[in-house]
């Protein structure tokens, strides 16, 4: 049985990486202590099977110092000049998928002669961003009681996940990585990111998130590529005085989910309720604080009644975890793969201009799982 020689050092990196410590990597692979001490050399399927538990690529453990794995996109989650930690393998192994399909289909789109997106980086942050998120309701077909007129918030951001793809955009929300549930992502460590592109710019939402925040993320995330700056967004941004960027994608998504006009007049009916913020949530399919924001960039409330609603509502967000995963798998299909990305790879496939199993690397979907899918988008296979 052939031994392989691994520093120690490489190991305790791919168990900080994955944020396991000694003794949780020690209960599923016993001989770790003893490779740590250098008492025991792994053989080559320990080693795998400890880059599979930590999420780790096998090659890394073979380096003399662990890579400097950055971000592939600017990082707009910082706040005040607060450095982040290292990005978790769940949200790199995410945003290289992402980048993965972007790249497929920019390519499939420009060798059959597709038109580049208009709207794409059509904005500029000297532009005003109330008048680009009317522009962005217009182009979407949006009229201004349009979240008022269906029942849940689920419904809201499945129709304006549906609305956006109709323009191009691939809009994906997921809480987990692939479809992995045992890997959820952190709605702590990010809330979305966007990828731009002329022809297939990517949206993508953290599907842990709760559902009202889900919808101010899709908005935010469409404000970035019509802005056409791509990068990572977090929660944090939503206290004023976040960076420029932030705040201009901020603005203009407040203005495409809820029109200065609309909020105003229910502002002054909702403003005598025991919970103002929440009521007009409801009306417009946005999350409270959210709500909150709005009213303060609008002069409703001051600056204190807005940070004691958000300190207030950030405590109680932080009580209740979010479930992930579940749920019909094929309808969760649509959320993770997304149809206007997924009949792009079907109709490569049955083209021939792909191998069924690259259909099945882009979409994470396998065999009888990817021809099943296939069918409930319409799409008969051979």
């Amino acid at each position: 049985m052939t031994h392989v020689s691994v520093s120690p050092k490489m190991l305790r990196w791919a168990c900080e990486r994955a944020g396991y410590n000694m003794e949780h990597v020690a209960a599923r692979i016993p001989q770790f202590p003893a490779w740590i001490r250098r008492e025991r050399q792994p053989t080559l399927k320990q080693l795998e099977q400890l880059a599979k538990l930590t999420h780790t690529p096998l090659g890394y453990l073979f380096l003399p110092t662990p890579p400097d794995e950055r971000l592939p996109v600017p990082d707009y989650r910082t706040v005040a000049g607060t450095a982040r930690g290292r990005p978790s393998p769940d949200l790199l192994d995410t945003l290289y998928t992402m980048q993965r399909r972007q790249e497929w289909l920019r390519e499939s789109l420009f060798e059959n002669d597709a038109e580049p997106l208009a709207f794409v980086a059509s904005a500029r942050l000297a532009d005003d961003p109330d008048a680009v998120g009317r522009e962005m309701r217009r182009v979407l077909g949006l009229d201004g009681k349009w979240a008022a007129g269906v029942h849940t918030w689920q419904d809201a951001v499945s129709e304006l996940r549906r609305m956006i793809e109709q323009l191009g955009v691939m809009a994906v929300i997921n809480g987990v990585v692939g479809n992995n549930t045992h890997r959820p992502l952190s709605v702590e460590e990010f809330r979305g990111f966007a990828l731009t592109d002329p022809y297939a710019p990517l949206i993508f939402v953290n599907g842990a998130d709760a559902k009202s925040a889900q919808m101010f993320t899709l908005a935010h995330e469409l404000a970035h590529i019509w802005l056409g700056t791509e990068g990572l967004s977090g929660f944090d941004s939503l206290l004023p005085g976040g960076p420029d960027v932030e705040d201009w994608c901020n603005r203009a998504a407040a203005e495409l989910l809820a029109p200065a006009r609309e909020f105003r007049a229910r502002w002054r009916e909702d403003r005598r309720e025991a919970n103002p913020f929440e009521a007009l949530a409801r009306t417009f399919k946005v999350s409270p604080v959210v709500a909150a924001r709005r009213a303060l960039d609008l002069n409703l409330v001051d600056r204190s009644t807005f940070l004691s609603f958000y300190d207030a509502y950030v405590n109680r967000e932080h009580k209740g975890g979010q479930k992930v995963g579940g749920g019909d798998f094929y309808n969760n299909q649509n959320t993770r793969v997304g149809k206007l990305f997924a009949l792009q790879v079907l109709r490569a496939a049955m083209e021939g201009r792909i191998g069924f199993k690259e259909a099945y690397d882009l979409t994470g979907l396998r065999g009888g799982t990817f021809q099943e899918y296939a069918r409930r988008l319409g799409v008969n296979l051979p």
